[in-house]
């Protein structure tokens, strides 16, 4: 035997016991972490729109995004810039980076008039007089950043977080994060009002997440989703088919075992046969006031369009959907919101054809306790640059991603408030910048979701809305 003292680690059962109990607790805590995580597979995979708990308790329960495709220009909406009057047709004195089309031209004052509306003296031009009665219910941010001067880019930005093609919206995040509580219709809607914005319907789409989590396209007219309809005689004759498909799929889940996409085709079938009878209610407006109608100007041409979007909208929250996206309306004449040339025109129909119906939404859902629970978002991919771009004699305005304008109303901002400014030109975002990683953070944070924590595993990563970036701008929440 070797002369050195042998090592004592467990000498009893009982001393391995006590040296072990806290192992035990974690084993057993591995095993329930286990178990809740594969409950909350399992739900995921039999209904992928299952409410999900949130990472603490939320402010908002839905959102609804008013989006102006194209770009509004922020000094000639709620931006104003008295250093253009004195300085228009003068060559801008400061450098300016590369435009889109790098047309610097000279300064140029905006053709409207601002006034200070409300308690809270918010600025709005004269472009605006139905939402100039809402401004105290709203957070404008005029420090708004991105990070690029192209329309699909700064779409793919806006919409997903990524100026590339294929990554998850953010309403597909947000209903993969929380889910649903409606049973009957998506849980992320966008209602098309007769434009799709540059980069397509990736805007709007799922990415890499699972196809429930995208946007449903909403078409205008009486019909909006295409193919829903009933073909078989009688509903009970679909109600037979479904049940025998289902009885079919559960069979081979049971010979071959479940796989998410034959659980979302299951789950997408039994979806479309609730929205059978759910779309056409939603949509039926009949049963609205004709005060309502008129409110959201549903009997004028100029703001119907826009006017049915808002208030089905307002029709979707009520029902439960999660998230909305009002797409800019088609306005004749005008190439969205994007006036390089005739901004004078351009920015005036498109008013014409939104503030009606939006001043009109937020007074709707304040009216019926709505808006504290719902977060209304405005503003468009980037803003326009203070000089004049000029095309046959009329004058425009070029791209600008540096500073712009933005709003937020409803559940969790404050009120009447202004945050950030712009230079004295109101070309770059020079106090309090947000970004839209910052955006983005700050919606999830309403919503009850911690940006950094809701992920996805994706090509060996870790994905998320915000990427790597984003803080949530507290300075604006109640």
């Amino acid at each position: 035997m070797s002369g050195k003292p042998h090592t004592r680690y467990v000498n009893t059962r009982r001393e391995m016991l006590a040296q072990c109990s806290h192992g035990f607790g974690g084993l057993a805590l591995a095993f329930f972490g286990a178990a809740d995580a594969a409950r909350a597979a399992s739900s995921r995979a039999l209904n992928p729109l299952a409410v999900q708990p949130t990472h603490f308790p939320p402010k908002a329960k839905s959102v609804i995004f008013l989006y102006m495709d194209g770009g509004p220009s922020q000094m000639d909406t709620f931006d104003p810039k008295p250093l253009l009057d004195k300085e228009h047709g003068q060559p801008i004195k400061m450098k300016t980076p590369v435009t889109q089309f790098n047309d610097v031209g000279t300064v140029m004052k905006s053709p409207w008039k601002f006034k200070q509306h409300g308690q809270s003296g918010a600025w709005v031009s004269e472009l605006f007089p139905h939402m100039a009665t809402c401004v105290d219910d709203l957070t404008f941010i005029r420090s708004m950043v991105t990070d690029n001067s192209e329309h699909t880019l700064a779409n793919y930005m806006l919409h997903t977080g990524f100026s590339m093609q294929g990554r998850p919206s953010m309403g597909a995040w947000l209903t993969y994060g929380i889910g649903s509580v409606s049973e009957n219709l998506p849980g992320y809607v966008a209602l098309n009002g007769g434009l799709i914005p540059p980069g397509g319907i990736d805007n709007v789409g799922s990415g890499f997440l699972p196809a429930a989590y995208q946007g449903m396209l909403f078409r205008q007219g009486a019909n909006p989703i295409a193919n829903i309809q009933r073909r078989e005689p009688s509903e009970q004759f679909q109600r037979d088919k479904l049940d025998l498909l289902g009885k079919l799929n559960k069979g081979v889940v049971g010979r071959l075992g479940a796989t998410p996409e034959l659980d979302a085709a299951i789950n997408n079938y039994e979806l479309a046969y609730r929205m059978q009878s759910a779309v056409p209610e939603l949509t039926d407006l009949s049963k609205e006031s004709p005060a309502t109608l008129d409110l959201y100007g549903i009997n004028d041409k100029s703001t119907e369009v826009f006017g049915r979007e808002c208030l089905l909208a307002r029709r979707l929250v009520e029902r439960g959907v999660r998230f909305v996206e009002c797409l800019s309306p088609a306005v004749a004449g005008a190439d969205r919101w994007d006036q390089h040339s005739n901004i004078v025109k351009g920015h005036t129909d498109n008013c014409q054809a939104t503030d009606k119906p939006i001043a009109a939404l937020l007074k709707d859902l304040k009216a019926r306790g709505l808006l504290d629970e719902t977060l209304v978002l405005w503003g468009g991919e980037f803003g326009r640059t203070p000089m004049a771009q000029i095309s046959g004699g009329k004058f425009g305005r070029d791209h600008n991603p540096f500073g712009f304008t933005m709003w937020m109303a409803g559940a969790g901002v404050k009120p009447g408030i202004t945050y950030g400014s712009t230079d004295e030109y109101g070309y770059f975002a020079v106090e309090n910048k947000v970004h839209i990683h910052d955006w983005h953070a700050t919606i999830l944070h309403l919503m009850g979701l911690d940006h950094k924590r809701l992920t996805f595993r994706y090509s060996g990563r870790d994905m998320r809305l915000t990427d790597v970036h984003g803080e949530v701008v507290t300075a604006i929440l109640k």
